[in-house]
């Protein structure tokens, strides 16, 4: 694994930890926050509560349908949750008590990439931190309307 093949984001969110990581670690929500516009719903699925647990997503990018299904790699309830599908570069976010709420870190990792190159070459690791940003934002927006 190579640490320069990630790109994170991190924002402070007024909110406990724990009713951050329960939006986070249900995937029927991520729709509601996400910040890239692809992630439409989701097929199946129910809380995550560990390694290994899977869910299954709609999404749309480039004009094209179709639905993923996502592994839970990384797992520590109420702080870090991590996932990947086939192409195995992982979704991370990690929650720290900080003054003020909750530190969000979320991670772009492709260390773990089946193909790495073809994620540098489409320019994601450019591309994602700005979408990353606005997801955390509406993340953020999501806890407030609730």
């Amino acid at each position: 694994m190579s640490p320069q093949r990630k790109v994170s984001v991190s924002v402070v969110a007024p909110f406990p930890k724990n009713r951050v990581f329960e939006v986070i670690t249900n995937p029927s929500q991520h729709t509601y926050f996400d910040g890239s516009g692809t992630v439409k719903d989701l097929v199946d699925g129910a809380r995550i509560t560990g390694v290994g647990d899977v869910f299954r997503i709609r999404m749309r990018m480039w004009g094209i349908s179709y639905k993923i299904k996502n592994q839970v790699k990384e797992y520590d309830e109420g702080s870090l949750v991590a996932w990947a599908h086939l192409g195995k570069h992982r979704w991370r976010y990690e929650l720290e008590d900080v003054d003020g709420g909750t530190l969000i870190t979320e991670t772009f990792d492709w260390s773990y990439s089946v193909f790495p190159w073809l994620i540098e070459l489409a320019g994601y690791p450019k591309s994602h931190p700005p979408r990353m940003e606005k997801t955390l934002k509406s993340l953020i927006h999501y806890l407030e309307e609730r």
